[in-house]
């Protein structure tokens, strides 16, 4: 059965993000994700996910100034130094929470750039990862983002990701498959998962247009859910979505799946 991990940087917007825990938690999910831990302690993210005994599923290397709308920095050429550095930072922090899987955004196109040089940097970049994370036994991630949401996104095709892997040539680099992206960008999402499938290591899920919960849009997540179980797929689906209205009332998707889900945290006995 499919594995859904919430990721707390969309959902329980209601409340602090150091609190979405254990939102989480009594709701059932058994994991979590979200985009960055670095604004915070890692004892801190680490006493939450043992307290509410979560699993921490995913997340992402440092990726610039978000704020100022940089997504990734691993295509850059001048960022390379900055790139490295990160990476000892997500893996001091992923060893810390128990997460074993970093996702390395790739970057916006910068201008008077050329696309071979950004290519041949994010290459580059993608081997030094993947060989400090397997020190660390964590698997690095490329996404492919559309680019209706984020127009200068470097990395938009599932095929693109996959040829990028095979150029690297290093073990240690895996799919994360964005079903949300992937619908804008190409469409045909159980094919390409299922010829992707030895590479894929996680799947993320929002419905299409929108970005909100499965069954609020054009996605048959009914099928696909089926699907993904069908053909062996092992990893985590991360819900990465913009409730409607509350995460809590938009959940009855999950209802069908509610045998999967832990019961809610205030119906276990504490065992502390």
């Amino acid at each position: 059965m499919p594995k859904f991990a919430a990721n707390l940087s969309m959902l329980y917007g209601e409340v602090d993000f150091i609190d979405r825990f254990e939102c989480a938690s009594r709701a059932g999910f058994r994991g979590v994700e979200f985009w960055f831990p670095y604004a915070f302690e890692k004892n801190t993210i680490a006493d939450r996910l043992k307290k509410w005994e979560l699993v921490q599923v995913l997340h992402n290397l440092p990726a610039g100034d978000w704020e100022r709308g940089e997504r990734g920095i691993a295509c850059l050429p001048d960022r390379i130094g900055e790139f490295q550095d990160g990476v000892g930072k997500g893996i001091e922090y992923a060893s810390a929470l128990g997460c074993n899987q970093l996702n390395c955004l790739a970057g916006n196109i910068p201008g008077g750039v050329p696309l071979d040089k950004l290519r041949t940097t994010f290459i580059e970049n993608v081997r030094f990862a993947a060989k400090h994370l397997a020190e660390a036994n964590i698997k690095l991630l490329l996404e492919s983002i559309n680019t209706r949401d984020v127009p200068r996104f470097f990395l938009t095709h599932t095929q693109q990701a996959v040829d990028i892997i095979e150029d690297a040539n290093v073990e240690n680099v895996f799919l994360q498959y964005d079903i949300y992206h992937m619908q804008i960008m190409e469409g045909d999402l159980t094919a390409t998962i299922e010829h992707n499938l030895s590479r894929i290591a996680h799947l993320q899920i929002a419905d299409s247009p929108g970005r909100h919960e499965p069954g609020t849009g054009e996605i048959n997540y009914d099928f696909i859910f089926s699907f993904v179980d069908r053909v062996g797929y092992q990893g985590w689906l991360g819900c990465e979505y913009n409730p409607v209205t509350t995460t809590e009332a938009g959940l009855s998707w999950l209802t069908p799946y509610a045998d999967i889900l832990l019961p809610p945290r205030d119906r276990r006995a504490e065992t502390r």
